[in-house]
């Protein structure tokens, strides 16, 4: 499912197409002004996104073999609620 999936799907709730965009657009960049501000969003029952700082470390250009330096950076990260984890046990994982 992509954005405009998604967008399909929740204008069957609301009144027009338009208006869920707007909807989603306001969801999607309220979390990452939350983000943008070190701050985390939580929506119980569905995960937690916050900031995850990555250590700098050493990595490998896998065309060349050549060691290249990684530096430190905040990275996004989403952690699933239970309600999430719970409804994705059942998932067949020969799909």
């Amino acid at each position: 499912m992509n954005k405009a999936d998604l967008i399909s799907e929740v204008a069957k709730a609301t009144s027009t197409r338009k208006d869920a965009q707007a909807a989603i657009d306001c969801v999607l960049d309220t979390i990452t002004k939350a983000l943008g501000n070190n701050e985390q969003v939580a929506v119980a029952g569905f995960g937690t996104f916050k900031v995850s700082k990555r250590k700098e470390r050493t990595g490998t250009n896998p065309k060349t073999g050549e060691k290249i330096f990684i530096s430190a950076a905040n990275v996004p990260k989403f952690v699933p609620g239970k309600a999430m984890k719970d409804a994705l046990k059942d998932l067949s994982l020969d799909d």
